[in-house]
């Protein structure tokens, strides 16, 4: 199994934790690859299962993204970031020049022709806006949630380790 997280906020990252006990059985039935949790930072063999968190907001989550693909048999969305840009993506209302100067200008006492937006081959080109997973490669499945319940990714988990089919049923999601 191989984790990311591009353009979102280690969130889900968090719930796959908040699996807590069940995370021992997640330990002894995969591998941990490519993760932040683990710190491998590179591929070292192909993987079954790639788990993504965020969607893509800059050439480097693409590039990201893509490596997955290429190296993971199954890919799984998890959360809105993943699935639909998230919050991230309210920056796709606004053209990217205004966002720029926004964040590096109008915080600063600097005058529009004074402000500096940083720009070096090291940082990762914005994209024109902020794309789902989907938008950028085909994904396997989706766990929809702002994040999702820790629940939800163990269920989706193992059920999708073990080939069984599944459902995410609506009392699931309902919260009141």
């Amino acid at each position: 199994m191989a984790t990311t997280s591009l353009a979102g906020c280690f969130g889900c990252h968090m719930s796959l934790l908040d699996i807590d006990e069940e995370l021992l059985d997640v330990v002894e039935l995969v591998d941990f690859n490519k993760s932040p949790l683990t710190d491998i930072k590179e591929f070292s063999r192909r993987c079954d299962v790639g788990i993504i968190e965020g969607g893509c907001c800059n050439s480097e989550n693409v590039e990201v993204l893509r490596a997955f693909r290429e190296h993971c048999d199954m890919l799984i969305g998890v959360g809105e970031c993943a699935i639909w840009g998230g919050l991230p993506a309210m920056r796709n209302f606004i053209p990217i020049e205004e966002c720029l100067l926004e964040a590096y200008g109008r915080t600063t006492e600097l005058e529009d022709s004074k402000v500096v937006i940083p720009k070096h081959e090291d940082l990762p080109e914005l994209l024109d806006r902020v794309y789902g997973c989907q938008e950028i490669v085909r994904m396997d499945y989706f766990i929809p949630g702002c994040p999702p319940d820790a629940r939800h990714i163990w269920k989706v988990l193992k059920h999708a380790l073990f080939g069984q089919p599944y459902a995410l049923t609506h009392e699931e999601f309902k919260y009141d």
